[in-house]
């Protein structure tokens, strides 16, 4: 049987990391999220994102834990108050994963 098409080079490797890493941020509030911490500079706590979102504190806290279990957030605990901060590196990890999806020399 003939192809229609030429054989795809397919990537060896699993790219389970890279998958969570992009399913985390997939989400509108969780990229807003990662969007205001990033613009902030500093730690921001969760009753900023409770207030600047209008969502109950439980649904922010839920997508909290998603980026912090996907290695996106850092947090800390003072009081009652959790304050999250960009873990080092997350960049370079986005990075990275888009490279690894859409590597330098890929028509786009």
């Amino acid at each position: 049987m003939q192809r229609c098409c030429p054989e795809a080079a397919v990537y060896p490797r699993p790219v389970d990391a890279e998958a969570a890493l992009f399913k985390a941020i997939g989400d509108p509030t969780r990229l807003a999220i990662v969007a205001t911490i990033a613009r902030a500079g500093h730690e921001v706590c969760v009753c900023d994102f409770v207030e600047g979102f209008g969502l109950n504190q439980s649904t922010i806290s839920h997508h909290l834990k998603i980026l912090k279990d996907a290695g996106v957030l850092a947090s800390v605990r003072r009081g009652t108050w959790g304050y999250y901060s960009l873990t080092p590196g997350v960049r370079e990890r986005l990075e990275a994963a888009v490279a690894l999806a859409i590597p330098d020399g890929v028509p786009a």
